[in-house]
């Protein structure tokens, strides 16, 4: 097993991270404004994305039994199995918010 020299190590990282003229990283505790968006306005937004892969997939599937020439089987199939694995993800995040919840309310005050 090989000993590392930790002073050594970070030399070179510092003059790595020189060298390549990176930005400083965000300090501890400053938040950047992509992390105000509210998580309600995510969870509306993702479940609303849920429902337009659903909706395209009933349209392709309503223009394919008409007969639109523009609407193969290959495209319904795909956006059949997007919106059925869309769904299946906003089912599995909600069933664990709802456990997360369920441990919080019975954690003793």
């Amino acid at each position: 097993m090989t000993t590392i020299d930790v002073s050594s190590l970070l030399s070179q990282m510092r003059r790595i991270s020189s060298q390549a003229d990176l930005p400083p990283a965000n300090p501890i505790g400053e938040i950047s404004p992509a992390t105000k968006e509210s998580f309600g306005n995510l969870l509306k937004q993702s479940i609303e994305g849920v429902a337009k892969t659903q909706e395209k997939a009933g349209q392709l599937a309503a223009g394919f039994e008409r007969g639109d020439p523009g609407v193969d089987l290959a495209q319904v199939m795909i956006q059949g199995q997007k919106a059925d694995l869309s769904f299946r993800a906003m089912t599995e995040v909600r069933n664990k918010m709802v456990d997360a919840y369920k441990e919080i309310m019975n954690m003793s005050l």
